[in-house]
């Protein structure tokens, strides 16, 4: 089984990811992807700056060029968690992968902006406003930007994340039976 992981900024990804990880899930992050890329260029892993290399590759080699990345890391039968899928083509190369399904995570964006905050990731907004604005400019509807908005729709299968850590894996648990059941 190959699952996607997609949401919003500090929906949960990254936890049901870890949680997966801890099921024996195999892990790949276009986001780490993305800052080895960062890395070898001498470029800070500042959001800002990811997203901005993000959207070069996908000019310069396509828009799912990510994913494709990624695709060619999965050799083998075990389950994959692939985190940070941001743009729909990404999701178009991923299904064309055996077993692969997606998860939408998402919170209320206000549980989210004080995730965010508790996180201290650099280039994380400071004020609601500001959180909101960015995931509008995010959420620009081109090929080669991130489209977060998009791929949430695209979900087989969507989790809100709005209470605790054990609640999420509980749905995350629920999701995957669900999902072995089809």
């Amino acid at each position: 089984m190959i699952i996607g992981l997609t949401g919003a900024n500090a929906s949960g990804k990254g936890e049901a990811a870890g949680y997966l990880k801890s099921k024996g899930f195999e892990y790949c992050s276009l986001s780490d992807i993305l800052r080895e890329e960062a890395k070898a260029r001498g470029i800070e892993p500042s959001r800002e700056n990811l997203i901005r290399l993000g959207n070069k590759l996908r000019e310069k080699n396509g828009p799912s060029a990510l994913a494709d990345l990624a695709a060619k890391k999965i050799k083998d039968k075990n389950n994959y968690a692939i985190d940070s899928i941001r743009n729909p083509f990404e999701i178009k190369a991923l299904r064309k992968l055996d077993n692969f399904i997606l998860i939408g995570i998402d919170a209320p964006v206000e549980i989210r902006f004080k995730r965010a905050i508790a996180r201290n990731r650099p280039g994380d907004p400071d004020t609601l406003e500001e959180f909101i604005e960015k995931e509008r400019k995010e959420n620009i509807n081109s090929s080669t930007n991130q489209q977060l908005e998009n791929c949430l729709k695209a979900a087989d299968v969507m989790i809100v994340n709005d209470s605790s850590l054990e609640n999420l894996h509980k749905k995350i648990d629920e999701a995957i039976e669900e999902i072995q059941k089809t």
